[in-house]
């Protein structure tokens, strides 16, 4: 058995014996903190903690000593997309002259120019790709990441896509969650006969991803100019005979039905949400579906920023995350996200730490292993560098406050 004694610490943020599952609402303000504590870890899992009066004799493990240090749970990023073959600054060119993120779509940019580029990629190369990418978000403290398909489009690449992820999860260090996206988009082929496409994500693909056990989870992105709330039923309800939870693109580009639709399907989460109103609120605040938040795509296109302090407070729970992605979103910097919240979405530094930390880990059904620092739980942390403050965190937005990022109780 290892052991990690981590001693002096400033703060311990998130620390209980008694953690939520989600914050919501005002709780999303409570963020439980020991003051000049003491952190154990054995092996992979978080075993005790305390004040530093009681700190127990190390033994022979290993000791960091983290004065003027804070330590928080590493973040957890419910919705990323960071298997891609390419980046695609061309189209952001394009932005820049004004054209929309559906009008590069329509010219064949956009997802289909990713689609075919990952048709014709190699999956060694896609995985050491996606491998570098892991290691820098872990940097800026990532420690659990959901990566859907998406690009591929047809069955053959929708499977090398989740092969990939499925390799990730082998060899990285950072928890990760399957998701297959395959109505991300609809394949130029299908443009005049969409519900031919939907036809084949749920005749061949869902049996294939289920018999190669592949994903955890299934999308769709369920908006204006890509699947109608009637497809996004025929792909769930198909995906439940596999026992695939639904995690729902919704409502990044209209009022679309997405999110109600999401919640009809007992989805884990939806996300986006730019086109949030009293209805969609309601709906969320009868259902156990967490609502997620992109500030990087909704910065980076010019779209109109989500509700968050509505939802907030509406009683509701919120995560954030990156969208890790080349096209809406090429950051998976975690810490940049945070400062967006606060700074664009008015979000409160500590709502922006409950949002990336329990809630994002809920956004992937591991809020009982990760998201807090609780006794049994595994141990991914993050010791900052000496910070004066959590206030600092959203504060500094172009600063890595991030010093050692521990995963499974071993420093990276």
């Amino acid at each position: 058995m290892s052991t990690l004694l981590i001693k002096n610490i400033k703060q311990l943020v998130s620390a209980t014996n008694t953690p939520l599952d989600k914050a919501a609402g005002k709780a999303m303000q409570e963020l439980p903190v020991l003051e000049n504590a003491w952190l154990l870890i054995e092996d992979e899992i978080i075993k005790d903690f305390g004040p530093m009066n009681e700190i127990p004799n190390p033994g022979t493990g290993e000791v960091i000593d983290a004065s003027n240090r804070f330590v928080l749970p590493a973040w957890c990023d419910s919705h990323t997309h960071l298997v891609f073959p390419q980046s695609r600054e061309i189209e952001y060119t394009d932005k820049i002259k004004g054209l929309s993120y559906e009008e590069i779509a329509r010219r064949g940019g956009g997802i289909l120019n990713s689609a075919k580029k990952m048709q014709e990629a190699d999956e060694n190369q896609l995985f050491e790709d996606a491998m570098q990418r892991l290691q820098e978000i872990v940097k800026w403290g990532t420690g659990a990441v959901e990566i859907k398909s998406g690009y591929g489009l047809t069955t053959e690449t929708e499977l090398k896509m989740l092969r990939v992820i499925k390799r990730l999860k082998a060899e990285s260090p950072v928890t990760i969650r399957s998701t297959f996206l395959g109505a991300h988009a609809v394949p130029a082929e299908f443009k005049g006969n969409p519900d031919k496409y939907v036809d084949l994500v749920i005749n061949e693909m869902l049996p294939a991803v289920a018999e190669e056990q592949l994903a955890d989870f299934v999308d769709v992105f369920c908006d204006r100019g890509f699947f109608s709330t009637n497809q996004t039923d025929r792909i769930l309800e198909a995906a439940a005979k596999y026992d695939l939870k639904p995690k729902i693109h919704a409502n990044e580009l209209d009022f679309s039905g997405g999110i109600q639709t999401g919640i009809k399907h007992h989805a884990l989460s939806v996300d986006h949400l730019e086109y949030t109103g009293k209805e969609e609120i309601k709906a969320l605040l009868n259902s156990d579906t967490m609502p997620v938040i992109l500030p990087g795509a909704a910065f980076f296109l010019n779209l109109k920023y989500a509700p968050a302090r509505e939802i907030i407070d509406a009683g509701l729970p919120l995560t954030l995350a990156t969208d890790f992605n080349p096209g809406s979103s090429p950051s998976g910097n975690m810490q940049l996200i945070i400062s967006m919240a606060s700074i664009l979405y008015k979000m409160l530094p500590r709502e922006t730490i409950n949002a990336v930390t329990i809630n994002g880990a809920y956004a992937m059904g591991l809020q009982k292993e990760l998201g807090t620092i609780t006794p049994g739980k595994t141990a991914n942390l993050i010791i900052t560098k000496p910070i004066p403050s959590i206030e600092y965190i959203p504060y500094a937005y172009g600063e890595n406050k991030v010093e050692k990022t521990i995963l499974n109780g071993i420093v990276q």
